[in-house]
């Protein structure tokens, strides 16, 4: 088990710290996800990633109270998904995540997209604002938000998102939108951080992971961690589970960083922000 002391935290514009290297369960079956999960918290994780969409937030919950575990050891995100935009229906979302978890505050609660076509992000960040003020939600996010969507969120409102989580992995690094995140006190937060496996396979990474007696997937991850980017592996494997929270042992060097950087080709895995509504 990994110290969870020495899992980093980065404070997030709420006040509230977020540790940097958390458990995602996308994609992960719900029959499969308690078990996944209890894993990973045996592990030393102590943040966990799910969402509505995800149809797995009641076995995360499940988890968590199995583990033995206080309440507030544990950072829990979920997220509101796109038919449940706008601000009655995000209230109504948001009660019945927490009821499905079977806990009365969630640490960070995310708009799961943008959905322009619907125009309805903003209300919808009303509705979070407000959920947040009621105490009900530690810290407010938003996930895969381009720069126009956010800025339009912050004109509107005056509330910045505290995260944005979007697909990031080597092969597509995001980096003007690190950029604009940075400037706006916002945390980068990398969904599928390892390109869904396809990146594990790049001789740059298997050099690198042999000259540091590691494997592919701890150094991307530790590149992840090394940017300050917080991180959300997931597996249903729990040697994979172990082996990506051991990533602390080691540090890459400034060649070992830029080579990584080197690959990006802005090849997008998943769906387009701007254009994308619902799994077809």
């Amino acid at each position: 088990m990994t110290d969870t002391r020495s899992i980093p935290t980065i404070e997030l514009r709420d006040g509230d710290p977020i540790p940097q290297l958390g458990f995602g369960v996308f994609q992960v079956p719900p029959a499969e996800t308690a078990t996944a999960v209890f894993t990973a918290l045996e592990a030393g994780y102590r943040h966990l990633d799910t969402a509505a969409a995800y149809g797995n937030e009641a076995e995360v919950g499940q988890a968590v109270r199995a583990s033995g575990l206080d309440r507030g050891e544990v950072f829990l995100t979920t997220k509101c998904f796109n038919d449940d935009q706008g601000y009655d229906k995000a209230r109504h979302a948001f009660d019945a995540s927490l009821k499905r978890l079977e806990y009365d505050y969630v640490d960070l609660y995310l708009i799961h997209w943008p959905v322009p076509a619907h125009d309805r992000y903003v209300d919808t960040w009303r509705a979070f604002i407000e959920l947040q003020q009621e105490g009900l939600i530690r810290s407010i996010g938003v996930s895969n938000f381009q720069p126009p969507h956010l800025e339009r969120l912050i004109e509107e409102t005056g509330v910045t998102p505290s995260v944005n989580q979007v697909e990031l992995h080597p092969l597509f690094a995001q980096r003007g939108l690190r950029r604009v995140h940075e400037d706006l006190g916002i945390v980068t937060e990398a969904w599928s951080p390892l390109g869904q496996g396809r990146e594990l396979g790049e001789p740059v990474i298997k050099e690198i992971a042999a000259r540091h007696d590691r494997t592919p997937a701890q150094v991307i991850i530790r590149w992840h961690l090394q940017l300050r980017n917080v991180v959300i592996p997931k597996s249903v494997t729990p040697e994979r589970i172990t082996e990506n929270i051991d990533v602390f042992g080691f540090e890459l060097d400034s060649d070992d960083m830029a080579a990584i950087e080197a690959l990006d080709a802005g090849e997008r895995i998943g769906p387009d922000p701007d254009t994308f509504v619902r799994p077809q």
